[in-house]
């Protein structure tokens, strides 16, 4: 899209509650016409676990259903299958490490859809720094901690994002990848001994397979510096449970923002109890808050609005059934027609 102009389009962070990839399409289909992401399902089975959905083919990864766990089997001769890792990132072969059916079901269905018309379609993969964080070895240590395992990191993921835009794009040539970084609300704590370099570094050679627009998706407070340094172009935050967390960079901001960036707002929220006492309106208000800061430290508010997307807070599988997830959605898909027909 020509200058990143999306006026506060409507998409979706990715997990959904169904259990059926069908169901879970025709709902991302009927209130995300414009930029439909395909449905993750975390309920329909433990593979679609944000970090177990994009670990099929990693070296030593072994998946461990019934412990809800996984982690990197560092007893194995790992030699050879990181050297047909390594292999395939530098011929960047994207195919030698899809994402099958069993692991991405709503993938698979979104990509079968008939007459899909959309302006651009949005798809997911788990940042390196969670991916890296949750993925342990035997000692229960992260494997991005590990020198030999945690280089090969960012490069599988590249290699996962990669091929993924290749089969959306069979669908639409405008793509949009996120990288989903809950784990950097944790930065500068003692469960993250990663640096701001490294951090960045990581986030880089990840980015580096996607051709289209590529985007960070944190759903807490964090050192929001850190990925507006990247060479990231959408930032998604939660705007409606952390408002003020991007607003402490200012100028941070406006830089990304002035070289074209976009700010997808999380402002819909992903709980009952939020969502029925919240309506169009009142999330239209709560919205039109949450940029006020930015406008007082020199951003135009027309600008913050072009240069805007609108998003749940997070993902939608917290939430009991498909009925929430729909009333999530509408709201969503309504907010955004009303920012549009009063501003845009």
């Amino acid at each position: 899209m020509p200058g990143n102009e999306f006026n506060c389009l409507a998409t979706a962070i990715g997990s959904m509650p169904h259990t059926d990839a069908k169901s879970a399409c025709a709902q991302v289909i009927r209130y995300l016409r414009d930029i439909p992401a395909w449905p993750q399902l975390p309920r329909r089975a433990y593979v679609e676990d944000m970090n177990v959905q994009y670990s099929e083919g990693f070296p030593g990864v072994v998946v461990d259903t019934e412990r809800r766990k996984i982690r990197v089997d560092r007893t194995q001769d790992l030699t050879q299958p990181m050297e047909q890792l390594y292999t395939a990132f530098l011929a960047n072969d994207v195919d030698r490490y899809p994402i099958s059916r069993d692991y991405a079901a709503g993938l698979h269905e979104f990509l079968s859809l008939p007459n899909l018309t959309p302006r651009l379609v949005k798809g997911q993969v788990t940042g390196p720094v969670t991916w890296g964080l949750n993925v342990v070895d035997g000692e229960g240590k992260g494997i991005i901690y590990d020198d030999f395992l945690g280089d090969a990191v960012p490069k599988f993921l590249r290699l996962k994002a990669a091929w993924q835009e290749k089969q959306l794009k069979q669908i639409c040539r405008g793509t949009i990848i996120f990288f989903d970084e809950p784990y950097m609300s944790a930065f500068g704590s003692v469960g993250m001994m990663l640096s701001r370099e490294k951090v960045i570094s990581l986030l880089e050679e990840a980015f580096g397979g996607v051709d289209g627009l590529k985007g960070v998706h944190c759903c807490g407070n964090t050192d929001w510096s850190i990925l507006l340094a990247t060479s990231v172009d959408i930032i998604n935050f939660d705007a409606y449970g952390y408002a003020q967390s991007l607003s402490l960079y200012p100028k941070e901001v406006k830089r990304f923002i002035d070289r074209g960036g976009v700010v997808a707002w999380g402002i819909v929220p992903n709980t009952v109890e939020a969502l029925d006492k919240e309506s169009v309106a009142s999330l239209s208000d709560r919205l039109e808050e949450a940029m006020a800061p930015f406008t007082r430290q020199g951003v135009p508010f027309r600008q913050l609005i072009v240069q805007g997307l609108l998003t749940p807070s997070c993902g939608l599988s917290s939430l009991p059934d498909a009925e929430s997830s729909g009333r999530a959605l509408e709201l969503l898909a309504e907010l955004s027609a009303r920012i549009r027909r009063k501003y845009a």
